[in-house]
């Protein structure tokens, strides 16, 4: 078992940072003793020290929503935990999906950006000055026709040995995929859902 410090405070309390296993979103702050930490590794299921209630508390024993364990590591000073779990409901008492008020999904950093600039440049005002804009204005066959393009130049890059061009086609491939989506009402998320769903099989 790992080598929890639970001296370093004098209330034998250690933090536990809890983290969605699949969106990385981080969800909640406990904290734990080490009666917790055992409880939550035999059950499999997260259990903190109250410290209103003064005893284990398990998340979810009255909603239900509780915080099935997948995984837990210790921090580079032994006094903190960063506990990963697959969320069965909301986990703020508010009823919201983390305690920060932010819902629980996949965001993939720069990518979730672009999509947002997607789609603020569709719905700019002077659109004639904007490529989204004025690709869109096209038609979905254009922008179809468009990413088959792309494709092809992509395909032709990696038979060759121009690393920076076929870096360069595959970020083109990807900004006009990104723009399809759109065009069909969807974003890199309902793919990666489509990727996960079939990961479990």
């Amino acid at each position: 078992m790992m080598n929890v410090d639970f001296n370093k405070n004098p209330d034998g309390l250690v933090p536990a940072i809890i983290q969605d296993d699949c969106t990385n979103k981080v969800l909640m702050l406990g904290y734990m003793n080490a009666e917790a930490l055992n409880k939550t590794i035999d059950t499999q299921l997260v259990t903190f020290f109250s410290r209103s209630k003064q005893r284990l508390w398990t998340k979810g024993e009255e909603s239900g929503n509780v915080l099935h364990l997948i995984d837990i590591k210790l921090d580079c000073d032994s006094d903190a935990l960063l506990i990963k779990v697959n969320p069965k409901g909301s986990t703020c008492h508010k009823g919201t999906d983390t305690c920060w008020n932010e819902d629980n999904e996949n965001t993939y950093g720069f990518i979730s950006k672009l999509e947002e600039t997607i789609a603020s440049r569709i719905k700019a005002k002077e659109s004639e000055k904007s490529y989204v804009a004025s690709l869109f204005a096209k038609g979905i066959n254009k922008i179809a026709q468009k990413v088959g393009e792309e494709a092809v130049e992509v395909v032709i890059e990696a038979k060759d040995d121009n690393d920076e061009l076929f870096l360069e086609e595959s970020a083109d491939l990807l900004f006009h995929f990104l723009m399809l989506l759109q065009a069909k009402g969807f974003k890199m998320n309902d793919v990666a859902s489509v990727l996960y769903r079939r990961s479990e099989l």
